[in-house]
């Protein structure tokens, strides 16, 4: 009974990362990237590259694809234990 619970415990807890590391890449695809800025006066978009500029993911997506990675990995745990 002890040892159902533990693992019921270890695979929920899998799904809580992997579920909120999904919620962060989510939010992610919703960043306006660094390269783009809007004009209010023109209602308008201007797009400025420069490679040293472009900065392509932020700290939300890359945290969220080590939370969702690391939920996976605990519910493989779980399927072993």
């Amino acid at each position: 009974m002890v040892a159902f619970t533990l693992v019921e415990s270890v695979r929920m807890a899998g799904y809580a990362l992997a579920t909120l590391g999904a919620l962060l890449v989510f939010l992610e695809f919703f960043q306006q990237p660094s390269y783009i800025n809007y004009d209010p006066d023109f209602d308008s978009y201007n797009v400025d590259l420069s490679p040293q500029d472009v900065r392509q993911y932020t700290w939300i997506g890359r945290v969220g694809a080590l939370l969702a990675a690391a939920g996976f990995a605990v519910q493989f745990l779980a399927y072993f234990l």
